[in-house]
């Protein structure tokens, strides 16, 4: 019998500082790095002040890990030492693995108004990927396709399938789903989700109730303070639900339109050695990163401009 998820927990997105100076709010990334496996970071980064994000994530590190940056507003500039470089603009996705090593820039350069908006996750990658050749892929507005149901629901498919609509990023290994989903007010939106994967949904305007449950869940605040939260409750605009196991959600809009990122992916269950930009599965291979970068062996595949 199918069973609808409940929620496992409720957290309110915090403030926090990144790169070279970038303001910004962490939704994924305080705590237990297994609680939301496969996904280790989710980062939104949605300013109207340029001197917050200006300063941008100069060249850096990654292994063990895909980045997977999505923008609503303004452009970011990128280059790596594959030898990829461009902009990545309003409505656009940069799928990036890491894999054995990459070096990369990231540099937030807003729009004509001033506003910068966008979320960066992280997805772990299981031990017998994390030394893969890494790779790219990046995908223009015009190739993210839109499924747009009877009751007015719209949901813009980045990966997964919605309604017979497939997303471009495939053939990752942690099988995700990425769904940027807006749905009326009144309106109740309900999703199957594969059984044994995470599932979350990180709220970026409106409100709505989740699970519509009968009993309280644990709700994590600013600062890290926990208390149950009351059943049924709206929750808008920086909120991240994670759900418990079941077989869908159900999303209710409140007296207004609700927009939300719905992500479910595969978890990795293994161990997490984890230290700013890399992650590995254990402490030695973690030192082994750090030595590399030290004495200029990090980087095992280079493109034409790296």
């Amino acid at each position: 019998m199918a069973e609808n998820r409940r929620i496992r927990k409720v957290v309110r997105s915090r403030a926090t500082i990144e790169g070279a100076g970038v303001h910004l709010r962490r939704a994924i990334g305080f705590g237990d790095p297994q609680l939301c496996d496969p996904f280790l970071l989710l980062d939104d980064f949605r300013s109207d002040r340029p001197e917050h994000y200006l300063k941008g994530f100069p060249w850096h590190p990654h292994r063990g890990i895909e980045t997977i940056t999505y923008v609503l507003r303004g452009d970011v500039e990128h280059g790596d030492s594959l030898g990829n470089s461009g902009t990545i603009s309003a409505g656009d996705v940069q799928w990036m693995t890491a894999g054995s090593g990459i070096i990369h820039q990231e540099m937030p350069k807003g729009d004509p108004q001033g506003a910068m908006y966008g979320f960066q996750l992280w997805a772990n990658l299981p031990a017998a990927n994390k030394m893969m050749d890494p790779r790219y892929r990046g995908f223009v507005a015009s190739q993210i396709p839109e499924a747009v149901q009877e009751d007015g629901t719209r949901i813009k498919v980045i990966a997964g399938a919605v309604d017979g609509v497939t997303g471009p990023v495939r053939d990752v290994v942690t099988a995700p789903e990425y769904l940027d989903v807006t749905v009326p007010a009144g309106v109740t939106f309900t999703r199957p989700t594969p059984r044994g994967h995470t599932v979350l949904a990180y709220v970026t305007g409106g409100k709505a109730v989740f699970c519509q449950q009968s009993d309280p869940y644990s709700y994590e605040a600013e600062g890290g303070n926990y208390f149950d939260m009351e059943r049924n409750a709206l929750l808008g605009d920086g909120h991240l639900v994670l759900f418990a196991d079941g077989d869908s959600v159900a999303i209710h809009a409140g007296d207004e339109p609700v927009r939300f990122l719905l992500i479910s992916g595969k978890p990795i269950k293994e161990p997490v050695a984890w230290y700013g930009p890399i992650v590995m599965n254990t402490q030695e291979e973690l030192r082994l990163a750090y030595q590399e970068l030290q004495n200029g062996t990090f980087v095992k595949v280079r493109g034409s401009g790296g």
